[in-house]
């Protein structure tokens, strides 16, 4: 009797296996060079459908390289993003990748000099390496650099990854993460080449992760023009349910329902934010009383206001335009590509 049990168990075992398979998600790698590793891991973080984003070494000679010798040994600092391709496009990854960088300099990037440093594009098949070549055309025929393109498109060695302490670095060292990438020269670089494309019209299409979904009147007039939405008359100052909020233009995640509370206000109100290098404060003279004003630092959306009125242990009051956000319940965190965030939830 037992041994029928155990054949009955492994039959049924076999039959789910191929349903089991059918469902999981097909993942997808992609590898990019663009200088820092530290700086090149949290844009790609950000995008709806990444799953993961390791540091590390590719295209040396020599195995098992360490921070100490992999440019001794010819390999450059990269990085390696799994995907889903159902939820973003290898295509996509790319047009990221070309706004981290600048794809005319040869001789590394920004601050960091030397061929360690210099941006790449490693292809792991040959619909990637078709990709990434007409991307590449597509930039150069653009005119948006006045200097020939040198990043290279290559085929993809063994990649590497980095000593643990390298990976995650914004988040581990957020105080020297953030003093290195103010000095390096990158974000004002990239501001000045690609600032003018962040800002949608009213009737323009989003950009990636929300492809297809486009600003209603309130939602423009908040994030673009820096409006107030009402007091109690806006989608989210009363939701109670358990998830997290992201920018509505760019999907960057900004705030977690474990850290929202009453403040009386009429607006949703944070303690904190859950991802506050998605942040940017700004000194705003608008009103008689001066304030600071809260942006998205990918989107560039006017988010709200941060006081210093807030509950423990922050004290600080995030105030915030439910125009300005979208809500993701707890649980359709992984379906909308944010399921690193379930765990926060019971």
């Amino acid at each position: 009797m037992l041994k029928t049990s155990i054949w009955m168990l492994l039959a049924f075992a076999s039959a789910l296996m191929p349903a089991l398979a059918w469902a999981a998600p097909r993942l997808e790698k992609a590898i990019f060079a663009g200088g820092c590793f530290w700086c090149m891991q949290p844009p790609f973080e950000k995008i709806a459908g990444v799953t993961e984003v390791l540091s590390g070494y590719i295209g040396g000679t020599g195995a098992n390289p360490t921070y100490e010798n992999y440019a001794a040994y010819g390999y450059v600092e990269a990085v390696a993003v799994t995907f889903d391709p159902k939820k973003v496009t290898y295509e996509q990854l790319l047009e990221v990748f070309w706004q981290q960088i600048d794809p005319t300099d040869a001789g590394g990037q920004f601050v960091d000099k030397g061929p360690q440093y210099r941006s790449a594009i490693f292809y792991l098949t040959s619909g990637q390496k078709q990709a990434a070549e007409t991307s590449k055309a597509a930039l150069a025929k653009s005119g948006r650099f006045n200097r020939p393109l040198v990043t290279e498109v290559l085929p993809a060695t063994v990649f590497y990854p980095a000593e643990a302490y390298h990976q995650d670095y914004h988040k581990k060292n957020p105080v020297s993460y953030n003093n290195y990438r103010s000095h390096a020269g990158r974000d004002q670089f990239l501001q000045k080449i690609w600032e003018r494309d962040k800002k949608p019209t009213a009737s323009a299409p989003l950009s990636c992760p929300l492809p297809g979904q486009k600003l209603s009147p309130r939602q423009f007039a908040v994030t673009q023009k820096n409006g107030t939405e009402p007091a109690f008359n806006n989608e989210y100052w009363n939701n109670h349910r358990e998830g997290i909020y992201v920018d509505i233009v760019s999907g960057e995640v900004l705030f977690s329902s474990n850290d929202k509370y009453d403040s009386g206000t009429g607006w949703p109100s944070f303690s904190r934010p859950l991802e506050s290098e998605n942040l940017v404060e700004v000194p705003d003279h608008s009103l008689t009383s001066p304030r600071t004003e809260v942006r998205s630092k990918t989107g560039n959306s006017h988010l709200g206001h941060v006081f210093p009125d807030g509950p423990r242990p922050t004290g600080l009051r995030y105030c915030m335009n439910s125009a300005a956000l979208r809500f993701i319940p707890k649980d359709d965190l992984e379906k909308a590509g944010y399921g690193k965030y379930r765990k926060d939830f019971k």
